[in-house]
């Protein structure tokens, strides 16, 4: 009797200790299962570890603790993507000038715009046509006009070298240094494609190098009566290259009286052998493949500063017109708005005048930025 006593009160004891600390086990793993599984808990775990990716391939939760490699990439990318939405587009110098507030009888995309008969002078169209902004890549038409007025040898081989990688904005190219291209070869790809390494290279293999070819540049601006124009570098991937619409038709008309020039704008694509490959480059005016226009001349440019930009000669209605547009704030609103001006012109009845007058933003005529 006194064993069964002794062994009945130990076996009491025991479950007196032991059944609340198991009772209080199953509570944690009770409230950590719960944590996993309600909606607050999901969002704090998601936001330390756990990213959300969305792709053709994954679709999905990803905790990068697991470090996959192909779904690593993915998050990089899509947050990378998430950063760039959440960032305010640069505005361009017309943007902050307030000119984009000036109204059209065409509604044009282009904050600045300029449509002159080239054998009258006739101003069919004018829109801030006296404001200073930059020009992008549309200084590589007076970089195109100097070397061809130097009449250098075009079968002259110039090497890609570090000094053309373009520092002021970071962009890319297909011309790696190192490459070897002739002359004529680089002046095709830098007023078709708008090569920047190549119109770069131009210039630094100019006799007198870099600073006497800007130089030229600026010389040859006073020459023709480009009274608002600056240059600072052959590309116009800086900003500090500026003119006014006004000036760049009086470039486009002098421009579109050399025959290379306007046959190597308006080349629709260009192929140039490097080492074992060959390049294809495209125009970057999809007008000149359109047969339904008919452009003598033409040069793109874009830069953040400057928007979007274009300056053509063309025929329409039997008119040989020059057009500028700078400062277009779409990727294809500069396009849009030279169809908007073709269906203008064409529109009017023959013998009757074309002319609009001319429109400005808040008053102001000139916008110079230093």
């Amino acid at each position: 009797m006194r064993k069964f006593l002794l062994f009945f009160g130990l076996t009491f004891f025991i479950f007196a200790i032991a059944l609340p600390q198991a009772d209080a086990a199953q509570k944690k793993r009770v409230v950590a299962k719960s944590s996993k599984s309600t909606p607050v808990a999901k969002a704090s775990r998601a936001t330390k570890t756990t990213v959300v990716v969305k792709s053709s391939r994954v679709s999905k939760s990803y905790n990068p603790g697991k470090r996959k490699v192909s779904k690593t990439f993915a998050v990089k990318k899509r947050i990378e993507l998430s950063r760039a939405v959440a960032r305010p587009m640069k505005q361009s110098f017309g943007q902050m000038a307030g000119l984009h507030g000036a109204m059209d009888s065409l509604d044009l995309k282009s904050s600045v715009a300029l449509v002159i008969d080239q054998d009258t002078n006739e101003v069919l169209f004018s829109k801030n046509d006296q404001a200073v902004l930059p020009i992008a890549s549309l200084t590589k038409l007076m970089t195109g006009l100097i070397l061809q007025q130097a009449r250098l040898p075009m079968d002259q081989m110039i090497t890609i070298t570090q000094a053309d990688v373009d520092t002021e904005k970071g962009s890319s190219s297909r011309l790696r240094v190192g490459t070897e291209l002739s002359r004529g070869e680089l002046l095709h790809l830098a007023l078709m494609s708008s090569e920047n390494r190549a119109a770069h290279a131009l210039a630094r293999s100019y006799p007198g190098g870099l600073p006497v070819f800007v130089s030229l540049m600026n010389v040859k601006a006073k020459l023709i009566g480009m009274s608002d124009t600056h240059y600072v570098e052959p590309t116009g991937l800086s900003s500090k290259n500026q003119s006014s619409a006004r000036d760049l038709a009086k470039l486009v008309n002098i421009a579109h009286g050399d025959p290379i020039l306007r046959e190597l704008t308006t080349s629709p694509d260009y192929q140039v052998a490097v080492g074992n490959r060959t390049l294809q480059f495209n125009n970057t005016n999809r007008l000149v493949k359109n047969p339904s226009w008919d452009i003598g001349l033409q040069k793109t440019g874009y830069i953040s500063e400057a928007g979007r930009c274009l300056v053509m000669q063309t025929k329409i209605a039997g008119r040989k017109l020059i057009m500028v547009f700078l400062d277009s704030a779409g990727k294809l609103s500069r396009i849009a708005d030279a169809e908007r001006v073709r269906r203008w012109v064409e529109s009017r009845p023959v013998g009757q005048s074309t002319s609009v007058p001319l429109a400005s933003a808040a008053g102001e005529k000139t916008v110079y930025f230093q």
